[in-house]
């Protein structure tokens, strides 16, 4: 059945076919239909301190706003990221910005985090049915300069702590000029260090832990990696989400729309997110770990574990394969020992 939607739906622009997918999923899940298009999966996690059902996530991106994540939520995710989201709503990048590549499983993006801004997202979590886990991806203003970056987070943070299980902190989008640049060096543990601080303040106050993620850019050397790795244990972070989407292109070189700016991810992107997991892993043993990057398959979501993710999230591939990738993962993955 998602066979025969996807050939309709990619006929279309893929900013629009995006939209009214999602809007076709919402009124599935008002009709009561949206559980029967996945598969719930058991098998029960325990890390960060958190309770996932099953190992397989949604990545953020694919719900900038919490505006679907009743009916995303019914697809049998083991938890479900939305965002990223910003202080003050922001239109992005003009369109066209949303390409797909299907001879490379690929897309590429240039959305720029388009947002209708934190506090519409805390709206809509709020108002949600959707019991599981919830992770929560924030990130900065396009207008607000990269010295300033840590305000924009901070005003981020204090919004969702009280709505998230966990808070991702975006570091490593290529289409918010310079914000790549917080990801490395005095930039990296000012912030890092700054929003431990408030976080660990916030989890005081509340009474409740709110683990910290940093989600990290494929487009790194191995030194770099490891000096990544050395302010995320620094500093106390949670977790570390490997990768975004990347800058390179040769993957897709000479296919139409290859040379579209923006991020690239799907199936070019798996070996560079598992040589980041890997590098990862041999640095941080006991860091959890969200793998994510061309993950297509049952056996490429198994590539990640042995790569050393404890858990994944789709974006490309469930664009391209549908619900069905979602059991397809979560069931490779039950009993899966390293």
């Amino acid at each position: 059945m998602y066979s025969l939607a996807r050939s309709l739906l990619f006929r279309l622009d893929a900013e629009k076919a995006h939209g009214l997918a999602l809007s076709g999923l919402d009124l599935a899940d008002r009709l009561g239909l949206a559980k029967t298009l996945g598969e719930r999966v058991d098998d029960p996690v325990e890390l960060m301190g958190l309770s996932f059902p099953n190992r397989v996530g949604l990545a953020a991106g694919l719900d900038k706003n919490a505006d679907h994540l009743d009916a995303l939520g019914a697809l049998g995710f083991g938890f479900v990221e939305v965002g990223t989201v910003t202080p003050r709503p922001q239109d992005g990048n003009p369109k066209p910005r949303l390409f797909r590549l299907p001879e490379a499983g690929a897309i590429i993006n240039r959305m720029g985090f388009n947002n209708a801004g934190v506090d519409h997202l805390i709206a809509n979590v709020k108002a949600s049915r959707y019991q599981g886990v919830i992770g929560i991806n924030i990130g900065k203003n396009l207008t607000t300069p990269v010295e300033q970056a840590v305000d924009d987070y901070l005003h981020c943070l204090n919004k969702v702590h009280a709505h998230a299980h966990y808070i991702t902190v975006n570091i490593s989008s290529p289409n918010t000029p310079g914000l790549r640049n917080l990801q490395f060096g005095e930039h990296l543990d000012e912030l890092l260090g700054t929003l431990r601080e408030a976080g660990d303040r916030l989890d005081r106050d509340s009474g409740r832990g709110v683990p910290l993620a940093v989600k990290i850019a494929p487009d790194m050397e191995a030194e770099e990696v490891g000096l990544v790795a050395r302010s995320l244990e620094a500093n106390r972070i949670d977790a570390v989400i490997a990768t975004n989407t990347t800058i390179a292109r040769e993957a897709v070189a000479g296919l139409v729309h290859g040379d579209e700016q923006g991020g690239l991810s799907g199936r070019p992107v798996f070996e560079a997110s598992n040589t980041v997991i890997r590098e990862l892993r041999r640095h941080l043993p006991e860091l959890p770990i969200i793998g994510v990057g061309g993950i297509d398959s049952g056996e490429a979501a198994m590539a990640k574990r042995e790569a050393g993710a404890d858990l994944v999230q789709l974006y490309s591939g469930f664009i391209y394969r549908g619900p069905g990738l979602v059991g397809e993962c979560a069931r490779a993955l039950r009993g899966w020992r390293r």
